[in-house]
């Protein structure tokens, strides 16, 4: 099939653009002819075509050609439909199609394009490092945050692969680290998994949400963990658990608190196996901060950062309830071995 040249003016070719995603190099695919931009139909779209438009759009190359408006569907006129390229074309209107305004699609089939370069810079706040915290997104000179509504280790995986923060681990809900402040950027984020940016998920437009702070979606990565001591013991692998968090370090409160819990920390501290998991400030109470509340580990995380909590400073504790530990890896605690 023939493709029906642009009737621009001084012979440009119609403009592109991507609509719907938090940069200009990915989002549902818009054409602008005869004084409107309108959409494309998602029949025969493959990455061929999908590379066209990150070439005309200078923004690298074509890593997905999601169709069924992937970014949500588009308005007004749809221009276009079955666009097959072979790949050496320089705009999308050089491509074979069905002509202008023909068509026998609807907007729930909008093609889309997502392509390797611009995406929005992320950061994670309130948690133990970089690789952990509140998701917050950087959008038109201001950080906002992201609604936990279909959050979870899909969305995850792309913050922490964003960020070169591991694996997920976690996608936590309910301002897990806390709730933010300002604007509420994302909701109903969908990723697949395998995105290399958030920017590549789809969502509900920006500032487009039906949230509170108190909804805020969070993530822990498998690249930052809390730093861990044993104080008050024989020795590294014996006392009192403290959490260093935001420069200072803290106890832990002994409610749930089980062997556990006390496998992951003498799995983190390199101490063997756990022994006992004492409460009650068996080593003495510490001072400062009681950090971390409500523990539930299944024992076989490889750091105490896996695990449920309470979240931050969250607990009903004073020190008389610190939780402590004994590992394999020390020898002695008043005249007794433990092995």
């Amino acid at each position: 099939m023939a493709y029906e040249a642009c009737p621009h003016s001084l012979g440009g070719w119609a403009p592109v653009q991507l609509v719907g995603t938090p940069g200009r190099c990915a989002g549902r695919v818009e054409v602008f002819y005869q004084g409107v931009w309108g959409t494309v139909c998602d029949d025969l779209w493959d990455l061929s075509a999908a590379n066209i438009i990150c070439r005309q759009l200078e923004c690298g190359r074509a890593i997905s050609a999601p169709g069924e408006a992937h970014f949500g569907e588009g308005s007004g006129k749809i221009l276009l439909d079955n666009v097959h390229c072979r790949g050496h074309e320089q705009h999308l209107e050089q491509c074979s199609h069905a002509g202008w305004f023909s068509h026998n699609c609807g907007h729930q089939e909008d093609a889309s394009v997502i392509c390797s370069g611009d995406w929005p810079e992320l950061r994670l706040v309130g948690g133990s490092g970089r690789c952990s915290g509140r998701v917050e997104v950087f959008h038109q000179g201001a950080w906002g945050t992201v609604c936990d509504d279909l959050w979870d280790l899909n969305e995850a995986e792309v913050v922490c692969r964003q960020l070169g923060c591991g694996q997920a681990v976690s996608a936590l809900g309910k301002a897990h680290f806390g709730p933010g402040s300002g604007d509420i950027f994302l909701d109903n984020l969908q990723c697949a998994g395998v995105e290399r940016h958030l920017g590549q998920c789809a969502h509900s437009g920006w500032s487009e949400h039906n949230c509170g702070h108190h909804e805020d979606a969070s993530v822990i990565c498998s690249g930052d963990w809390p730093e861990l001591q044993l104080v008050g013991g024989s020795g590294r692998c014996s006392g009192r658990v403290e959490v260093l968090h935001q420069g200072a370090w803290g106890t832990v409160c002994d409610d749930l608190w089980d062997l556990n819990e006390a496998k992951v920390v003498c799995r983190q501290l390199g101490c063997g196996q756990a022994i006992s998991s004492p409460g009650g400030a068996y080593f003495g109470p510490g001072s400062g901060d009681i950090f971390l509340d409500n523990l539930q580990c299944s024992g076989v995380e490889r750091h105490l950062g896996q695990c449920a909590h309470s979240g931050w400073w969250e607990h009903n504790c004073g020190h008389h309830e610190d939780a402590s530990v004994i590992c394999s890896g020390t020898r002695s605690l008043s005249g007794r071995h433990f092995w």
